[in-house]
């Protein structure tokens, strides 16, 4: 789970696509059973990790990009 460091919003985002991009941009977003966001993208599914999101995810309500973190602190510090 990821959290917006502006407004607070919890796994609440959209996609940045490249200009380039060629792909029909076909998006869902959903939790595996270790309630890990698993996002997939024109069938590549993949689970997305914070370096992703500060590059690739805009937060739905306040429009934010480059400002996530993990929701729980525990989470990508091995």
């Amino acid at each position: 789970m990821f959290i917006c460091k502006n407004c607070k919003s919890v796994d609440k985002f959209e996609l940045m696509f490249a200009p380039g991009y060629k792909g029909a941009k076909n998006y869902k977003q959903e939790y595996n059973k270790d309630k890990d966001i698993v996002i997939t993208v024109d069938g590549y599914t993949f689970i997305p990790d914070l370096n992703f999101m500060n590059h690739h995810a805009v937060c739905r309500y306040c429009g934010q990009i480059y400002m996530w973190d993990y929701a729980d602190a525990g989470k990508g510090t091995n």
